[in-house]
């Protein structure tokens, strides 16, 4: 998706422990739609290949609402949708046309150049529906930055699922716990929807180096220090991360190799190169992405 955000995450410094940093959403209310942003950050600008996450809803839409982000433009990452409640019609340059569900992953491969838009589909917004999910950004590596754009819808039951006292985890995207997901993804990384009743713990996977939690409902203790939702929990490499729910909790637990190089983001687009970045501003402004088939009569401007 395409926000413009003007509230800064916070980022807090975490007692000793494995904890390195709590990052506090900025959050700004879209006309009754409200959206946390925990990445990037002054101090943490990514967690492995993660450079953009966002945590949109809950809301409920009274019937004939919904969400209508236009088409917009995106180079140098991969998009992963993922929802909790809700549904969106997603549609893109390439002719792809789906509704994502909850549970289901969308992952749309922006490489050299993609322009998609989300909303909500026409038969959902003609009742009414509770909203809430994540939109992530995956950043490419350096040799993937110029690959091919693609598009892939994942249904929930294609998902590896793990079902173990109290703890039920779906593998979104990448490999933990011996698993891996359908998804294909360009670098090491895994991404975990987990649910877990009072009581019940998770362990998090000891490697890649950089890990993160963002809790979604309840509250959870780490080696004796309790956190509460809607925050991103960063954790120190190398140290063995427990979770133990003090009621039900839903977290994201996400991670992944560390990135080969720093990445430029400027509103939709991600770059090792600032050069990369002012071609796709003029390619956008001068209608090089081409237009979405079913979405061709509306599309976000470029900024400034």
């Amino acid at each position: 998706m395409s926000w413009l955000i003007e509230a800064e995450p916070v980022c807090k410094s975490a007692p000793p422990g494995p904890v390195d940093l709590v990052v506090e959403p900025g959050v700004k209310d879209l006309g009754g739609f409200r959206v946390r942003r925990t990445l990037p950050s002054a101090k943490r600008r990514m967690v492995g290949p993660f450079i953009f996450f966002d945590h949109m809803g809950p809301v409920q839409f009274a019937p004939g609402e919904g969400i209508d982000v236009r088409p917009h433009p995106h180079i140098g990452l991969a998009t992963l949708t993922y929802l909790v409640a809700g549904s969106i019609l997603h549609r893109d340059t390439l002719g792809s046309a789906a509704v994502i569900q909850p549970g289901a992953v969308n992952w749309m491969t922006a490489g050299r150049g993609i322009a998609h838009s989300e909303r909500t589909d026409p038969a959902t917004r003609a009742v009414g529906a509770a909203m809430q999910g994540i939109q992530s950004w995956v950043a490419l590596p350096r040799a993937s930055e110029e690959t091919a754009p693609e598009f892939h819808h994942h249904d929930v039951g294609s998902l590896p699922l793990i079902e173990d006292a109290g703890l039920s985890a779906r593998l979104i995207a990448g490999e933990a716990f011996g698993l891996t997901s359908p998804v294909h993804t360009f670098s090491p990384m895994f991404y975990v929807d987990a649910q877990l009743s009072a009581g019940a713990t998770i362990r998090l996977p000891d490697d890649p180096p950089e890990r993160g939690v963002y809790l979604l409902e309840g509250t959870v203790e780490i080696a004796g220090e309790t956190f509460s939702a809607s925050r991103l929990l960063v954790f120190r490499p190398a140290d063995r991360i427990h979770l133990r729910a003090t009621g039900a909790a839903r977290l994201l637990a996400l991670g992944g190799e560390p990135m080969d190089g720093p990445r430029h983001i400027w509103w939709n687009f991600v770059s090792s190169s600032k050069d990369r970045i002012e071609q796709a501003k003029a390619d956008w402004k001068s209608g090089r992405f081409g237009l979405v088939p079913g979405d061709e009569r509306e599309f976000i401007p470029l900024p400034g």
